[in-house]
């Protein structure tokens, strides 16, 4: 049973790596299949409360919540100002000419994949698809068929809204060169 003092450590790791509230018997199922052994469940309800205690203090910006059922690492209220003037200047931030670059091929050869995408630039977007997908201008559309079965990427609501438009149909349409408009010289025959 010394394991069990790790109890603490083990349901802090749990809960920090949930992106949703962890309920507590999804809590006990894992430390049980991770232990072999039936752990019950005041021991972790214990464990909460030391974490619960532990991040109360001052010198922690965050602090582990009972919320919807389950339990969750949340930055404290006093930082909500501060979280809000972040949030605001991440989100008016301007594409950069890359990310326009990147999004404007998206638009136009949607579903595409990220090799694709880099195959016409030249160049890796792995930033510029990341920016995209924060801002939440394009989204994951599924996967390619071809072998290696690629992310393929599209635009979003958001996008159309941003743009807008109704739906792809709507974007401007690429103008169609002439050979003898980009040809530099005499054409030999």
């Amino acid at each position: 049973m010394e394991q069990l003092e790790k109890l603490p450590i083990w349901v802090e790791a749990l809960v920090f790596a949930s992106e949703i509230p962890l309920r507590l018997e999804d809590i006990q199922l894992s430390l049980e299949s991770f232990l072999h052994f039936a752990v019950p469940r005041r021991h972790i309800q214990e464990a909460i409360v030391l974490l619960k205690q532990k991040y109360a203090a001052d010198n922690f910006s965050f602090e582990l919540v009972e919320i919807a059922n389950g339990f969750q690492f949340l930055t404290k209220a006093e930082h909500q100002d501060l979280l809000g003037t972040w949030l605001k200047q991440r989100s008016n931030r301007k594409l950069t000419k890359s990310t326009l670059e990147t999004l404007a091929l998206i638009a136009y050869q949607q579903p595409i994949s990220k090799a694709e995408l880099e195959r016409i630039r030249g160049v890796n977007c792995d930033y510029a698809v990341q920016k995209l997908l924060e801002k939440e201008l394009v989204e994951l559309r599924g996967r390619s068929a071809e072998a290696g079965r690629a992310l393929l990427y599209g635009t979003t609501a958001k996008f159309m809204q941003h743009f807008g438009i109704n739906s792809v149909k709507d974007l401007p349409q690429l103008k169609e060169f002439k050979p003898e408009d980009n040809q530099i010289g005499e054409v030999l025959e």
